[in-house]
């Protein structure tokens, strides 16, 4: 049932598209909402609904007169924009051997050992990639997928004491509009719970800080027949922007852990004008002012370099680190621990190079850190899940519901 559900969820494109200035930013994640609530009101959701945004919400009543504080399981419809999903054909390998994975759609790509070792964990389990021409989508319709089949589990088995549960299916939150038009109050939650992670037993309890600079370089466009001096090509402006940024201290490329990075990775434009988009990421988030302002100063000193041009450096806010925010319900982080160990897993308490939903949500006020729940090698042709490590995510889920049903208000 769980694999049916995944293959069936993922087939849907629901690519996010940041050119997109409505939301969600595409149909296909109005299309895959729909079907979800058609899902929660056969498993029992009566109350399952897609609001005017999109956004799916359910409710699993309480199965005990105790007051149990309320928690919400969250995950999104959207699919990255990095690599299409048009088309997505999902391939299920069972019993799986440990060699390498080549992907039938495209030749070239190969999903290796040597360079995925968490293979090695899987043998003998079921594994899904996707052909090699598509993204596989398991970024977030595992998550999905697990927290429906617990929702089904739970409703089926009213005998299991427990508070209520609110379920909330976002979109846009590959492009950080995530949970833009998600109301706390409605939601309702004194904690949720992401399930937007990879592999088994992890809890992600920090993350990046984020921001997003876009820069615009306007140039002088006139034909090249008579340009000497008088022409200023933007596309010179941002080349000359993109190597004085000091990639090699600074880059993905070049860092790991704890250490943040600036990532140019959109260029679009030509000789009037140029936009390019820089991620800003560091675990600390003072240190993104510093990034901000270096960008500052590179486009200030380009400017001078060339009069008659303008390079405009406009930074947005995208999210928080959630540690300072989970810190102030540690059972949020305590009681996801506590629902591993009952099940036999040893947790793992993860820093993740990145951000959630449930980065957002921290911030403004509902603690939500991240869980597994089966995902490997994102965003890429190369990206496959582990069915098993799907179906330990709906355990974990079902003990988490009956250890915050034990809690007090």
């Amino acid at each position: 049932m769980l694999l049916e559900r995944f293959l069936r969820y993922v087939r849907i494109d629901s690519q996010a598209n940041e050119a997109s200035t409505s939301y969600p930013s595409t149909p296909g994640q109005l299309a895959m909402g729909r079907l979800l609530v058609q899902e929660l009101h056969a498993i029992g959701a009566g109350d399952a609904v897609q609001d005017e945004h999109g956004i799916v919400w359910a409710t699993l009543p309480a199965t005990q007169s105790k007051n149990s504080p309320v928690i919400a399981w969250i995950a999104h419809v959207d699919t990255s924009p990095e690599t299409t999903a048009h088309g997505v054909n999902p391939i299920v390998h069972r019993d799986y051997r440990g060699d390498d994975i080549a992907l039938p759609g495209e030749p070239t790509k190969v999903i290796r050992v040597a360079d995925h070792p968490e293979l090695l964990t899987c043998l003998g389990k079921t594994l899904v990639t996707t052909d090699g021409t598509t993204l596989l989508g398991a970024d977030d319709k595992a998550g999905i997928a697990v927290i429906m089949q617990a929702a089904e589990y739970l409703l089926a088995h009213p005998e299991i004491p427990r508070g209520a549960i609110r379920i909330c299916f976002t979109c846009d939150e590959e492009i950080g509009r995530g949970v833009d038009h998600v109301d706390l109050q409605k939601l309702g939650a004194h904690v949720g719970y992401t399930l937007d992670g990879g592999g088994v037993a992890e809890i992600d309890g920090e993350t990046f800080s984020a921001d997003l600079a876009v820069i615009t370089f306007t140039g002088v466009n006139i034909h090249p027949a008579i340009a000497k001096g008088r022409m200023i090509n933007a596309v010179r402006l941002a080349g000359a922007f993109l190597e004085r940024m000091p990639w090699q201290a600074l880059s993905p490329e070049t860092t790991d852990e704890r250490e943040g990075f600036l990532h140019p990775y959109r260029v679009e434009g030509g000789v009037a004008s140029v936009t390019l988009r820089i991620l800003l990421r560091d675990f600390e988030t003072a240190k993104l002012a510093e990034k901000a302002r270096l960008l500052q100063n590179i486009a200030f000193l380009l400017a001078v370099e060339h009069p008659g041009s303008k390079i405009d450096v406009k930074v947005t806010p995208q999210y928080r680190n959630m540690a300072d925010g989970l810190a102030r319900e540690p059972r949020a982080i305590d009681f996801a621990e506590a629902a591993m160990k009952r099940i036999g897993l040893k947790p793992r308490r993860t820093v993740v190079r990145g951000g959630t939903d449930g980065s957002r949500l921290t911030e403004l006020g509902l603690p939500t850190p991240n869980l597994s729940c089966g995902e490997h090698n994102l965003h890429s042709p190369l990206e496959w899940t582990c069915l098993e490590e799907m179906e330990i995510a709906v355990r974990v889920l079902v003990e988490l519901a009956q250890i915050w049903g034990e809690a007090q208000g």
